[in-house]
């Protein structure tokens, strides 16, 4: 046994060597129109991560000291696969010299030639003219972060690389800290939150790539422990810091209604027992106070920025986000198509305005006509309205499945996991020059992703109807 476990242990560090010469590759050697070398590393490193995790299931230090080292290989790497993150430095510098970033376009600023900031063409070239052409949408935690590496490096594209790098390690030290404490307190098995922390996805997107969906994601699920314990008003100012980061976890508002009027009357179910429900007299004025905390807190996050052209100028982004730009969508491209065959031309436009709205049904549906009363359900629930958001919408950038997947950890549903692994294939459109979507890739994609995520509820649905008849 002793011999064994020793084999295990030897072969365990080979992985770990292994995945330090891959990480070392995919940051600093690969181009991103090289699709074959990436698609090749990313498989073995998720090979990698699951045979590391297998072998290892309880060994949490030696797993957590992994996925540590695989982040700080990619510490003083310039991100190959984005080129968002010259911009985020771009607002920092900016805050820095004491201008709104959200009231003045980068183009402007060069093409006038007098940007404030050091290495403002550097930075211009860096995010390309499409993204020097609109104005920022990063919400003020984020810009927060940009201006600590501003403060830190304002004069060097790499030294603020190496800080923003260094908040999003903290940031997923920081979820494998609650995450890990949540799935305790859930009785669930505590190595489930190696699935989002050793995830080559989230290792190479976010701390590779500089996204701050790792700060949303901590935020997000520190929030959710917090509630989960009964302290609901510091759950919803965290909530409110996720919502400062990236406005995604607005979604996720209606979602905890029943939790306040119908989740359980100590320490929301702290325990597995206790299921007598909340009376509306008692879990309104909480659910409302929930709800005014979130709003407040955001409000007050942003109250620094906040004018006429301010609002004028986010709403612009925003709206063009959902009416002109796409990527990687599933149904969205379905319906693109059908345009094309009816109409004769792209309906993003339409379809942009339309497709929010089934959205805004979805999750009321998922609010009213599904019972989300336990931290179980209620993650449940955010996993399936995150999910259909992201199904309905026209653009969906790999880095967003960050959010399904640290949640689906706390729940049965795997497929956001797959749904790691195979976004990959959406890079494919790197390989043109001109930036070309392969729609075979992309619907390889999704087609893996809507058979799993079918199969996963087709189960579910089973095992309930099994369980009715049982009782």
């Amino acid at each position: 046994m002793l011999l064994q476990e020793w084999k295990y242990s030897k072969f365990s560090i080979l992985l770990i060597f292994i995945g330090i010469l891959l990480y070392w590759s995919f940051a600093y050697q690969l181009e991103r129109t090289d699709f074959i070398q990436m698609i090749s590393l990313w498989t073995v490193l998720f090979f990698v991560s699951y045979r590391i995790i297998q072998l290892n299931p309880n060994n949490w230090k030696f797993l957590a000291s992994a996925a540590l080292v695989f982040r700080i290989i990619f510490l003083f790497a310039t991100p190959n696969l984005s080129q968002d993150f010259y911009r985020f430095i771009w607002d920092g510098r900016m805050l820095l010299e004491g201008l709104n970033p959200y009231l003045s376009l980068p183009e402007v600023w060069i093409a006038n030639g007098n940007a404030p900031i050091a290495q403002a063409q550097e930075l211009y070239n860096g995010m390309g003219q499409l993204n020097g052409s609109h104005y920022t949408n990063y919400p003020p935690v984020s810009q927060f972060c940009y201006f600590i590496a501003a403060l830190l490096a304002s004069k060097s594209i790499w030294g603020s690389a190496i800080v923003l790098r260094s908040i999003i390690i903290l940031a997923d030290i920081g979820t494998f800290f609650f995450g890990r404490k949540l799935l305790k307190s859930l009785h669930l098995p505590e190595n489930r939150i190696f699935w989002y922390i050793l995830n080559p996805f989230i290792i190479i997107e976010l701390t590779g790539n500089l996204h701050f969906e790792a700060v949303m994601v901590f935020f997000i699920i520190w929030s959710l422990y917090l509630l989960h314990k009964g302290y609901w008003y510091w759950a919803a100012i965290i909530l409110a810091l996720s919502v400062s980061v990236k406005l995604i976890p607005l979604l996720f508002l209606p979602l905890f209604f029943q939790k306040f009027i119908f989740g359980q009357r100590k320490g929301f179910d702290t325990t597995p027992i206790g299921r007598q429900e909340l009376s509306l007299k008692l879990g309104l004025p909480k659910l409302i106070g929930f709800y005014s905390i979130v709003l407040i807190t955001v409000l007050i996050t942003f109250a620094p920025f906040l004018s006429e052209a301010f609002f004028h100028n986010f709403k612009r982004t925003i709206t063009l986000w959902f009416q002109s730009f796409e990527f990687n969508a599933s149904i969205f491209f379905i319906i693109r198509w059908i345009g094309y065959q009816i109409v004769g031309w792209n309906v993003i436009e339409t379809a942009g305005k339309i497709l929010p709205l089934v959205t805004i049904f979805i999750l009321l549906g998922l609010t009213f006509f599904r019972k989300n009363r336990t931290t179980p359900q209620l993650i449940s629930a955010m996993v399936l309205g995150i999910c259909s958001y992201y199904f309905l919408s026209t653009t969906v950038h790999p880095w967003y499945i960050a959010v399904p997947l640290s949640l689906c950890i706390f729940t049965n549903y795997k497929f956001p996991i797959v749904w790691s692994f195979v976004v990959i294939l959406s890079y494919t459109a790197y390989i043109h020059p001109n930036f070309e979507e392969n729609l075979w890739m992309v619907g390889l994609e999704y087609l893996i992703v809507f058979i799993v995520f079918g199969w996963e509820v087709y189960k579910r649905s089973e095992n309930t109807k099994s369980k009715v008849l049982q009782y």
